[in-house]
């Protein structure tokens, strides 16, 4: 559940709006019993598929990257400061891609070959073996992990891991293992385990259990069958249990990755150096090639682009983890092949929507005019063209499991809109001469886009009012159940490949509150009552048809929200850095890779 807010970090979950932090998941099979018929995925609209992997594919070293070496100092480039160190409290890109060099979980993600993926154990010997219809998860854990300061890595670790997200100061991370495990919606799952283990208590055994210190046991209510996908996320690494100082660990955790702190000034740089605790052998994934890593903050996406695209001095051996190109110099990089070579590019998982307030619109032909008018080429164009994003015709992103390219409302056809078709519902409607208010962002991409569209609606026959909002409180202000606005826009990026992450969090009308991310207010009962049965269903291959097919109904018979547009982008690195290449699950650099070249 991401929201982005345009070039601004901005998350419930996961965000920069050109960067995201979800992860997500080829070898043989599931991790065993009853795993190996039903997770393999599809390929889905960018040809990337998935697997949950079995033993033999958790084991390490990670293959080497062709051309590496080790050695050498990288620079990063990052316009956003570190907020959150603690893995748990761990929710948005930037910090998700820090969090591959510095932490692990029980599971991670893995690239095989091109936009091949597999979900592996990490610290767990295989992605995990589910029993009982999915409702029991069992991880072993792999020989020889360690944290920085030597201690092993034990059940005990992992289950005061999974125990500390109950506690109250643990307020930015995710929360879908904590749901599961309780069996609720919302935050009441705090009522399990109300401090955490902090005082002593523990969840039950038969939730949590740690039978030995090498097994973890998860005992679910009803089926999870994407669980694997859940524990590849940051938020649910590993967190020493005798070295955990609970607030305090948000500024100086114990790391387990290749990589960790040796300084950090928030707001200005940070350095990471080789951690000589962490085991190649134990790891599937990762690499620690540089010798560390100095990141800099406060460097905007035009002033990192204008440095990199340079490739002068220092800059030469520099990169970013997050920072895109900035909009105005998409074309000229796509178009410079020196500059070209140096760059990688692709989808992220965030889609952007034109929510529409259905407590304030209840006429579904007023909806539909607004469908039709929206000019969605006009939102691409903002954002750089087609290096920073593609129009969208239905709600569910390319980079997830089962998307299908439809277009219920000719978006693609009709790039500019249709305002004749918009201007003939509104009439039909009896409605022509609204008031319309408009609220958006007060950021360049937005701003512009408000003009293209605010003259398609006027055209249309809508008397509109644009509201603009301050960047940094706009999903503050969208977020109010009475904000006042009729049409306001968001964005939003599934936490792993799965519109399981997308659908409900958008359209269940159960999830109406202040600061939900249902912005629309949908309501249906039909619908969510459809929402449950999917979640049930084992094979993930089946469930993601069927989200698919829920998303488009929703989208035609509801109307709650318009799809604009799938973000895209193209990151630069000097022309020193080796082993680049974008991953389908950060939808970012994957740092892990990286090398310095002779």
């Amino acid at each position: 559940m991401s929201r982005v807010s345009i070039r601004t970090a901005r998350a419930s979950l996961a965000a920069v709006a050109a960067g995201a932090l979800f992860l997500t998941g080829c070898s043989s099979g599931g991790g065993g019993g009853e795993d190996t018929k039903d997770t393999k995925a599809k390929k889905q609209g960018a040809d990337v598929s998935y697997t949950f992997a079995d033993e033999a594919a958790s084991k390490g070293p990670a293959p080497e990257v062709k051309g590496s070496r080790k050695g050498g100092t990288i620079k990063v480039l990052q316009r956003d400061s570190f907020a959150h160190l603690d893995p748990a409290q761990i929710y948005v890109s930037d910090e998700g891609s820090l969090a591959t060099l510095i932490h692990r979980g029980l599971t991670t993600y893995k690239r095989t070959s091109g936009d091949k993926y597999e979900v592996v154990g990490d610290l767990a010997t295989d992605s995990g073996k589910k029993s009982d219809g999915g409702k029991t998860w069992t991880y072993k854990l792999k020989d020889g992990i360690k944290f920085e300061d030597g201690s092993a890595i034990t059940s005990k670790d992992i289950r005061h891991s999974i125990e500390r997200t109950f506690a109250p100061f643990i307020t930015e991370g995710p929360t879908f293992v904590q749901q599961w495990l309780a069996n609720t919606g919302g935050t009441d799952y705090r009522k399990m385990l109300k401090d955490g283990p902090y005082e002593g208590k523990h969840l039950p055994d038969d939730v949590l259990e740690t039978p030995d210190d090498k097994t973890v046991i998860f005992h679910f209510k009803e089926p999870q069958a994407e669980l694997p996908y859940a524990l590849a996320m940051p938020g649910y690494s590993v967190v020493s249990e005798k070295k955990d100082t609970k607030e305090k660990y948000d500024k100086d955790p114990l790391v387990t990755g290749p990589y960790k702190i040796a300084s950090f000034k928030s707001g200005k740089s940070m350095k990471l150096v080789r951690n000589p605790e962490w085991d190649p052998k134990t790891d599937p994934k990762r690499h620690q090639y540089p010798d560390a890593f100095t990141i800099q903050f406060g460097v905007s996406f035009e002033d990192s682009t204008k440095r990199l695209m340079s490739d002068a001095g220092e800059n030469q051996y520099a990169t970013s983890f997050t920072n895109s190109v900035d909009a105005s110099s998409m074309q000229k990089v796509r178009s410079d092949p020196e500059v070209k070579k140096r760059s990688i590019s692709g989808y992220q998982s965030y889609v952007s929507y034109m929510n529409i307030n259905m407590d304030r619109i209840k006429n579904k032909k007023v909806r539909q005019a607004i469908a039709y008018a929206m000019p969605n080429q006009s939102i691409v164009s903002a954002f750089g063209g087609a290096g920073g994003g593609e129009m969208a015709g239905n709600y569910i992103s390319p980079t997830l499991v089962g998307q299908k390219p439809t277009d219920p409302f000719n978006k693609l056809k009709k790039p500019q809109g249709d305002v004749k078709k918009a201007a003939k519902l509104l009439k039909e409607s009896g409605k022509k001469g609204m008031k319309l208010t408009f609220a958006f962002q007060n950021a360049p991409e937005w701003q512009d886009f408000s003009v293209a569209a605010t003259q398609n609606l006027e055209k249309a026959g809508f008397n509109v009012q644009k509201k603009d909002i301050i960047a940094d409180t706009y999903y503050d202000q969208i977020g109010k159940i009475k904000n006042n606005y009729d049409i306001y826009h968001n964005s939003w990026g599934a936490d792993w490949p799965s519109a399981s992450t997308v659908v409900p969090n958008l359209f269940d009308g159960r999830q109406v509150q202040d600061g939900a991310a249902n912005y629309s207010h949908h309501k249906n009962p039909k619908f969510e009552k459809e929402m449950d049965r999917i979640r049930k269903i084992e094979d993930p291959n089946k469930a993601a048809d069927a989200w698919m097919k829920l998303a488009d109904k929703i989208l035609v018979e509801d109307v709650p929200a318009v799809p604009m547009h799938y973000y895209k982008t193209i990151q630069l690195s000097g022309s020193k850095i080796g082993g680049a290449y974008f991953d389908e699950q950060l939808h970012d650099i994957q740092p892990t890779s990286l090398y310095v070249k002779k």
